[in-house]
């Protein structure tokens, strides 16, 4: 190698959900599926997707399902945005394979041959322009001795309650739900954003009972394997404050476009 030109910069791959059915936003949903909506003028999920690729990632895994066909169909299997790198795509069909979305953590382990040792999750149907990211955040992350690492934000309107804690030294909290206010022993409760990074060992660790790619497509939800993570202390988090959006409804987009 020349050593007047510098290597390439590590790349850290990702997984980009885009697997769900977007039952509430139908009728849109209908013919057209959810990540693929129009948000100020692009597809709602090629905004997490160039915020990946400025980040330098260059291998980014795609989960489909529900009209899936039409994604590869959009997107290829390379993405380029103006100076940068050339981002490769590939595709975790779960709607080919299975019939259907296998939820989010069936779908994230039936991904798992394909992804890194330490690696992003962000969702398709969520807005969040200037999330940045981070590689920094990523080499911490994967020195630390946590499984996950999650972005928390304030509670929506649609979500008062919140998902999980955040304890003062940056550890998740499993709380429990309370009837009307969002604080257990004054620490409150934010929002999954659903953005976050994995390590592998997350999902081969006794709260998970799935083999790496998931053969048989079982469904399975990730919030009770977070929740089990919490309480041995190895969920990290931090509180992003940043324009967050989950696209969720009919009136969320138009609000979004207007």
């Amino acid at each position: 190698m020349n050593p007047a030109i510098p290597p390439p910069a590590p790349a850290a791959k990702a997984l980009l959900l885009a697997a769900g059915r977007g039952e509430r936003m139908r009728p849109f949903t209908d013919a057209t599926p959810k990540p693929l909506l129009a948000v100020r003028g692009k597809p709602l999920m090629q905004w997490a997707m160039e915020g990946l690729q400025r980040a330098g990632v260059q291998q980014l895994v795609i989960n489909t399902a529900w009209l899936g066909e039409q994604i590869p169909q959009h997107f290829g299997q390379v993405f380029q945005a103006v100076d940068q790198a050339p981002m490769h795509l590939h595709y975790s069909q779960e709607g080919v394979d299975f019939g259907g979305a296998l939820e989010t953590a069936g779908g994230i382990v039936r991904a798992l041959p394909q992804l890194d040792e330490v690696f992003w999750v962000a969702a398709g149907d969520v807005f969040a322009p200037e999330f940045v990211f981070s590689f920094d955040v990523l080499a911490r992350f994967k020195e630390s001795p946590q499984l996950a690492h999650l972005w928390l934000v304030p509670n929506p309107d649609h979500n008062p309650q919140g998902d999980f804690g955040l304890s003062a030294s940056g550890l998740a909290l499993n709380l429990p739900k309370l009837a009307a206010a969002a604080s257990t022993d004054g620490l409150s409760r934010y929002t999954f954003s659903t953005i976050a990074l994995y390590k592998r060992a997350f999902f081969e660790s006794a709260w998970c009972d799935l083999p790496a790619g998931n053969p048989l497509g079982v469904k399975a939800p990730l919030a009770p394997m977070l929740r089990a993570a919490m309480d041995n202390q190895l969920v990290s988090a931090e509180l992003y404050l940043g324009p967050w959006t989950d696209v969720g409804t009919p009136q969320r987009l138009a609000e979004l476009n207007r």
